[in-house]
């Protein structure tokens, strides 16, 4: 092993332990191994990893004001949903005859249906909120043709197992960059979904604003969406109150415009609705850097 340039021990271990608790998990009823992953992830692994430091930095930027009950609240629920998501996706198909049972809801189902119905592209835009793959796995089930865009993550060895999951979910899956353009751009132009997740920081995205907050954002839906004539639809799976089920929200498209209105838009859509729900957006995320200026 030490004789491989490539190989980083550090992930490798960080791998191998999240590799073993989500087969034991596994092993484990449903209804059971969704609340104790959370339950992991937020009173074990955030306090070591330094989660709740970054939560309580990324909230004390832009919500300064939250009263302190709150912050200590939502330093333990943010993690509890990663925790859930996470061990939802590795479900599998029974995540998804969970995700099915909970209907489409929201002011923009009808132009969904009529896109599917018509054949025409849409270009699904979430953010990293409730379970952001229960949506895709809703519309998937009930015959939509959806696939994803996805961003490989740093930590190989783990990306290889979790591709492999969200593959479960549904098909087919882009990743980010040249080797996922082509089959992703053949897909829209067959009139295929493609869901995409907007709330990243991206180095050479747009300065947007996010909280009042100067956010760099990537353009690429808005630009994919007046490209292919999609439209360009946010969606969102809001974890319900008893933790295992969600109301999939399908909002109106955004009117067409320039690229930087409607990534706006789209910033807009996604702060309202983490405001209604602070504790299950990942806070985890470095979304603001250069110390997130107010936007001028």
């Amino acid at each position: 092993m030490a004789e491989n340039p490539a190989f980083n021990l550090r992930h490798w271990l960080q791998d191998r332990g999240l590799r073993a608790l989500i087969w034991l998990l596994l092993r484990l009823p449903y209804a059971w191994r969704v609340p104790l992953c959370g339950w992991v992830l937020s009173r074990i692994i955030a306090p070591l990893a330094g989660y709740r430091r970054r939560i309580r930095d990324n909230l004390a930027l832009v919500l300064p004001d939250l009263p302190e009950a709150d912050v200590a609240r939502i330093l333990r629920a943010v993690p509890d949903n990663v925790g859930r998501t996470v061990i939802e996706i590795y479900s599998g198909a029974e995540f998804v005859a969970r995700a099915v049972q909970n209907p489409l809801t929201g002011g923009g189902v009808a132009a969904l249906e009529e896109a599917h119905r018509s054949g025409r592209p849409v270009i699904l835009v979430t953010g990293h909120f409730g379970n952001y793959d229960a949506s895709r796995a809703a519309l998937i089930a009930r015959g939509y043709r959806v696939g994803a865009l996805y961003m490989p993550m740093a930590n190989r060895y783990f990306n290889e197992h979790y591709v492999k999951a969200i593959s479960g979910i549904g098909s087919p899956l882009f990743p980010r960059g040249r080797a996922g353009l082509a089959a992703m751009v053949r897909h829209l132009r067959s009139g295929g979904m493609l869901g995409m997740l907007v709330d990243q920081h991206m180095r050479h995205g747009e300065e947007l604003t996010f909280f009042g907050r100067q956010a760099l954002t990537a353009l690429s839906a808005a630009e994919l969406a007046l490209k292919y004539d999609a439209l360009l639809v946010p969606t969102y799976a809001v974890r319900k109150a008893d933790g295992l089920s969600f109301d999939i929200i399908v909002e109106p498209p955004i009117p067409a415009g320039t690229p930087e209105a409607m990534t706006q838009a789209l910033n807009d859509s996604l702060e309202t609705l983490v405001r209604q729900h602070l504790d299950q957006w990942f806070w985890i995320h470095r979304r603001w850097k250069e110390k997130g200026r107010p936007r001028r």
